[in-house]
């Protein structure tokens, strides 16, 4: 049940974030989204790095000893990778572009727009997925508090997102309802890849500190390819910046407190 509840601790900060649509009569204002898309940023980072790739190396070096960097470093490249391929074949739409990226797609812009933050929620929720796993397996490195921290500090970041791809669809036209439902159903690939990654896990536990780094690796991409270079596209980047460094402070704060 404690593991249930800490897998969708991350899809409730993204249906909170859509429920924005029913208390705000406008878009957010793009400064706001400068900063909140740092701030999402920041918490990306910290938790790639206390909640992925330290807990990875330190698995490792049990075994390992100095070559303990070889698992975090081969699971971070084949996490860029993959979400890279993502990028590349799933059709999405990001907020303010014209031009969708990924394989040629007759997708509705709202359905793109949705599978553009959708691709943004597959490596957080495997990386609560991953953290969960290695609870459950027993893991020293990995402890009740920090994995429910990582899975508060993803629903924190996840707030924004939410507010974010729900508010512009009911600027354009649609009904607060459809937004809201756009909106949440942008988070539900976090609960089933969390599910996913922890069965995985099961299944070849000697490969966890891999998946640990595979995971920061996509969130690492994430941050670099598309949510950075949003915050900081215009004027007042300092917003982003500022963001970025709340974000990154409030999630190390609870990994280091929690975990």
């Amino acid at each position: 049940m404690e593991i249930a509840l800490g897998l969708l601790i991350p899809f409730l900060g993204t249906t909170l974030g859509a429920a924005c649509v029913f208390f705000l009569k406008n878009d957010l204002h793009r400064l706001v989204q400068k900063a909140l898309l740092g701030f999402a940023s920041g918490v990306m980072v910290a938790a790639s790095v206390w909640s992925l790739l330290i807990p990875a190396i330190s698995m490792a070096e049990q075994t390992m000893g100095k070559l303990a960097f070889i698992p975090a470093a081969a699971g971070f490249v084949i996490g860029i990778f993959f979400l890279l391929a993502m990028d590349k074949i799933i059709p999405h739409l990001h907020l303010h572009e014209e031009k969708p990226e990924g394989l040629p797609s007759r997708l509705g812009k709202t359905t793109m727009l949705v599978l553009a933050v959708t691709l943004h929620n597959i490596p957080e929720g495997m990386a609560v997925g991953v953290v969960f796993a290695g609870l459950l397996n027993g893991n020293d490195e990995i402890t009740f508090a920090g994995a429910f921290a990582l899975a508060v500090g993803i629903a924190i970041q996840n707030f924004p997102e939410g507010a974010i791809i729900s508010l512009p669809l009911k600027s354009e036209g649609g009904s607060r309802w459809s937004a809201f439902w756009y909106g949440t159903a942008s988070g539900i690939v976090e609960p089933i890849a969390a599910a996913v990654t922890i069965f995985l896990t099961g299944a070849i536990s000697k490969c966890l500190p891999y998946i640990l780094a595979f995971a920061a690796g996509a969130m690492i991409y994430v941050v670099v390819e598309e949510l950075l270079p949003e915050a900081s596209e215009g004027e007042h980047s300092d917003l982003g910046t500022i963001g970025f460094s709340a974000g990154f402070l409030i999630m190390m704060i609870l990994d280091v407190a929690l975990g």
